[in-house]
């Protein structure tokens, strides 16, 4: 009977040293800063751990792109049962500097980097039993690129009085380019608030436009790798010149119409004086005229009728068989 109780009080106290004392915890310690590379170079990003290295020790490194959960993550590498595995799209840039990664460091370098492998890298180490921590580490990585070329547009009523808003984006850049509005040449000083720049946006407002608004405007696009730029033309129109040209066109075309109508009417009557209309009266006879009844020439009709052909009528009057009145020829 006495030695139940021993045995109790052993058992409770190795059970109180394993509660107390179960095992070491995972450390894992990466650089707080975020790292930024320039596209096309290498980046290395660093990862220690403390932990007792056993036969179960195992190290990730995961990759994760900007705004998506960290159960995500896509595997890059992995190293387990002393032996290291490369996977994913970043396989053949991915190496780790400490190889194998025992020692308490697990560096990943990644070469010839580009905008897509900006993103937060996870470096994970499992080392049963210490598991008492997450021994996960992250790492921000930006791969800086310079900004492509620009595209500009403007819209608004482009006219004395009205107002114009000009636009400047560009596809490409990192980290996001900064938009800035100058105008080209010589010209006079706008006016307080009459241009408003945004430059994030890249938005430019203008107000109360002018004629002397009208000129070149470029847009320069820039970040810490370069810059680039775009230009537009802004014409501005005073629709007053337009009525009061439209209006002297109008006067031009009627006048050019009204000589025109009066140069025809002209040559018109010209032509009616020159060709005057001949007038008979009722009675009168033409000389060249033939009496009715008369013909040139009287048709054959046999012997009898040579008597009357070789007669010749009176030198004063004419007599015809339809017609008794005298004809003065």
């Amino acid at each position: 009977m006495a030695w139940l109780p021993g045995s109790l009080v052993f058992w409770a106290m190795l059970t109180l040293i394993y509660l107390i004392a179960p095992g070491c915890s995972v450390e894992v310690k990466v650089p707080i800063e975020p790292l930024s590379k320039p596209a096309g170079e290498a980046a290395e990003l660093t990862c220690s751990y403390y932990t007792s290295v056993g036969e179960n020790f195992a190290l990730k490194w995961s990759f994760v792109q900007p705004g998506n959960p960290i159960s995500s993550a896509e595997t890059i590498l992995y190293f387990t049962n002393k032996e290291l595995y490369l996977t994913g799209p970043q396989a053949k840039r991915a190496t780790l500097l400490q190889n194998p990664p025992t020692g308490g460091v697990a560096t990943l370098r990644l070469t010839d980097i580009r905008s897509s492998d900006t993103g937060t890298y996870l470096c994970q180490v499992n080392n049963p039993p210490d598991f008492y921590n997450n021994g996960l580490g992250l790492v921000n990585l930006t791969v800086l690129v310079p900004p492509t070329k620009p595209t500009c547009g403007q819209s608004g009523q482009i006219s004395v009085g009205g107002g114009a808003a000009l636009t400047c984006s560009s596809s490409g850049g990192a980290p996001r380019p900064v938009y800035t509005w100058v105008r080209l040449g010589s010209a006079p000083t706008p006016a307080p608030g009459s241009m408003v720049q945004d430059e994030v946006s890249g938005r430019l407002i203008l107000t109360n436009l002018s004629l002397t608004s009208s000129g070149v405007y470029r847009c320069v696009a820039a970040n810490q790798l370069g810059s680039a730029f775009c230009e537009l033309t802004l014409a501005v129109t005073d629709p007053s010149k337009g009525r009061v040209a439209g209006t002297v066109i109008g006067v031009l075309l009627g006048l050019l119409f009204l000589v025109v109508g009066v140069f025809c009417l002209l040559k018109f009557q010209k032509q009616r004086i020159k060709k005057p209309r001949e007038i008979y009266g009722g009675n009168d006879l033409r000389e060249d005229a033939k009496a009715p009844g008369v013909y040139d020439s009287l048709p054959r009709r046999g012997n009898t009728d040579v008597g009357l052909l070789e007669r010749s009528p009176s030198a004063s009057t004419v007599t015809t068989t339809k017609s008794k009145l005298p004809m003065v020829v």
